[in-house]
């Protein structure tokens, strides 16, 4: 049984989301280390605002995989 062409596409891109979301992840915990480590005002500031924007990411991320994953379920190929 082939797989069609946009069931290829929707698992590449599937994959990319999982790997991008599992590198958001990493680059979330170097920021927090970075922010437990620093002292500097402006720097605290600089590390709490980049959490904020990688937490955004992840969220984002997340909920791309949440819709892939919820349509797989209810569209099985």
């Amino acid at each position: 049984m082939k797989k069609s062409k946009e069931t290829f596409d929707t698992q590449d891109g599937y994959l990319c989301l999982i790997n991008d979301l599992q590198k958001t992840q990493l680059e979330l915990r170097s920021v927090y280390t970075n922010l437990q480590n620093v002292v500097e005002p402006d720097l605290i500031d600089y590390y709490i605002y980049q959490a904020k924007a990688v937490q955004m990411r992840y969220k984002f991320l997340l909920n791309c995989v949440k819709q892939i994953e919820d349509s797989q379920t209810k569209n099985p190929l």
